[in-house]
């Protein structure tokens, strides 16, 4: 898992590299400081000449300038290393979740893949940063500090060596309670994003139903979930803090002792200066100790969050383009042959069973069911969306899973029951179907799905800015926008899925008129309620629990599918003749 993070560091190894670099020069120059110190008390005791201790003096303070600026530098370009490690990871992360089929975002969830792409590479940008700079560091000043002890006050150093053994012991222990509370956290922060997404997406719905106190409760519970799994991560691992201070503390107070006792006895060749770089020294093992501890608990927080990361990019995505794929989309003709799908192998039931179904290119086709019939599953199996379980589905003659993906899709425009426009101007939205599309493309396309007469209203017209997830157009709007976007890319398959249903029986009818004179060499396939919006297509299919039930034109199905009839008698009659 870190292997592959690493790779992201790329063109940040000079930063990465130099941070290492100055962090050695710093920590050297730093334990040589009280070494040099001792050296000077030495000399005063000893009354040495005061130029003598001026050259001393002179010597320790460049040696503490110096460090200043190894550690001033260090610190520059670990910023740079780490905020560019984490551009990178983002920018791998987010690359690689645009590759990623339906299947692949279904089993991470929206709201997961925000949480990985905010708050864990947050921290592992923190992680980064410390053990580039930090990491390195405190081992190193930790490792100098006790050779530099044991030349200054020979065995009685070996009280240093001692307790870090039972340091590591009990931040180990700490580090394994507190482990899956950590990993409990993040996924109740999923769970949270999850609650704060469906919020505000369905913000006008809470309001229309004054549910706001409701979901302050549902969110203030979720919230209050992650503060107590917090506060109980917290609470254990603020255990190492007490535990080294007293572990080190006693261990100065031993050296102390020691050490005075030695010096007044003479029983040994140490000095007051050794006795003081000995104190020195234990402050600099201390302050190392506590600062690994510092980053033994960030990356206990971080260690879970590097996992999420790297299981993102890890992920291989269920649809991929062949080798030698092809790339050319002959005509717009689909052929479904012995067809059964199902969305997970886990899955007890297929969604779409014993489906063989072929439409010419150009054709309309109408599709009507009930909800939960599977009407939008068939058509996602057009431009792989998703794979067939068994049997296939082929496009122009080729089997879709022979196509190069960018190249199938690019030929088949999809307008889907939930309706997508971006933050952006009109003229962007609609450049999505073609970005080299001119102005008067763009005009006769939303002319075609009627959204010409309402963009025109606008006082920027086509300059309109769209808000984020279109809230500034209405239902009727929004579709018509989309349906301009999917017509300015004319493609050799048109998907209209439900997509006109916010708007009115004359202006469905315009629209497709519209198809037949802007696109006629298309083909157009149509999920609709009312049988209005099909009933003049080539071939309608009435379709039943995850099969085709009939299929037929609107005189054939009237005459042979007592469904379609039912419905047909229902929406013109007002139900009046079931009654």
């Amino acid at each position: 898992m870190l292997k592959r993070l690493l790779k992201c560091v790329r063109e940040f190894k000079t930063p990465t590299i130099l941070t290492l670099v100055f962090i050695v020069g710093e920590v050297i120059i730093e334990t040589f400081i009280p070494y040099t110190t001792a050296n000077l008390v030495n000399q005063i005791k000893a009354g040495v000449e005061l130029s003598q201790l001026f050259k001393t003096g002179l010597l320790i303070f460049g040696m503490a300038c110096l460090s200043l600026c190894c550690g001033g530098i260090s610190g520059f370009t670990s910023a740079k290393a780490g905020a560019g490690f984490a551009r990178n990871v983002r920018h791998d992360v987010f690359y690689k979740v645009q590759s990623y089929s339906f299947e692949n975002i279904d089993k991470f969830s929206s709201s997961s893949l925000v949480t990985r792409m905010t708050t864990d590479i947050g921290n592992v940008q923190m992680a980064f940063m410390m053990l580039i700079r930090i990491a390195v560091r405190s081992p190193l000043m930790l490792v100098f500090s006790i050779i530099m002890a044991f030349r200054m006050g020979g065995l009685m150093a070996m009280s240093f060596v001692v307790i870090i053994p039972v340091l590591a012991c009990g931040l180990f222990l700490i580090s394994r309670k507190a482990m899956p509370a950590f990993r409990s956290v993040f996924r109740k922060y999923d769970r949270l994003n999850e609650t704060i997404e469906e919020n505000i997406r369905g913000m006008r719905v809470v309001k229309g139903f004054s549910r706001e106190e409701y979901e302050k409760e549902k969110f203030g519970t979720a919230a209050e979930d992650i503060c107590t799994d917090f506060t109980r991560a917290e609470r254990i691992v603020a255990l190492n803090s007490p535990l080294m201070q007293l572990c080190l503390y006693s261990n100065m107070v031993f050296v102390l002792l020691m050490g005075s006792k030695l010096i007044i006895t003479g029983q040994s060749g140490i000095d007051v200066g050794q006795l003081s770089a000995m104190l020195t020294y234990g402050m600099q093992i201390l302050m190392s100790l506590m600062t690994l501890s510092m980053i033994y608990v960030m990356l206990t927080i971080s260690s879970e969050s590097i996992k999420r990361v790297g299981e993102v990019l890890d992920e291989v995505p269920a649809l991929t383009s062949p080798e030698n794929a092809i790339t050319e989309v002959k005509d717009g003709s689909i052929q479904f042959t012995d067809v059964n799908f199902k969305y997970s192998e886990k899955a007890k039931k297929f969604a779409l069973w014993d489906i063989d179904l072929t439409i010419p290119s150009g054709a309309t086709v109408g599709i009507i069911g009930g909800t939960g019939s599977s009407k939008s599953t068939l058509v996602q199996l057009i431009p792989r969306l998703y794979d067939v379980t068994e049997g296939s589905v082929k496009v122009g003659g080729v089997d879709v899973r022979e196509y190069d993906l960018d190249t199938l899709r690019g030929a088949v425009a999809m307008v889907l029951q939930k309706n997508q426009l971006f933050s952006g101007t009109i003229k962007e939205n609609l450049r999505w179907g073609n970005p080299d599309a001119t102005d008067e493309e763009l005009v006769e396309a939303c002319k075609l799905a009627q959204a010409d007469e309402f963009v025109t209203s606008f006082p920027d017209g086509y300059d309109t800015m769209i808000e984020q997830g279109g809230t500034n157009v209405s239902g009727g709007q929004k579709q018509r926008l989309c349906i301009a976007r999917a017509l300015v890319k004319k493609p050799k398959i048109l998907i209209l899925d439900d997509s006109t249903s916010a708007v009115d029986t004359r202006t469905d009818a315009l629209i497709r008129a519209g198809f037949k004179t802007y696109i006629p060499e298309t083909t157009k396939i149509i999920i609709a309620q009312r049988i209005a919006s099909v009933m003049e297509a080539d071939m309608i299919l009435v379709m039943e629990n995850g099969r085709i039930a009939q299929m037929g034109t609107h005189d054939e199905l009237m005459q042979s599918s007592e469904i379609y009839r039912e419905v047909y008698e229902q929406q013109t009659n007002g139900g009046e003749d079931d009654e």
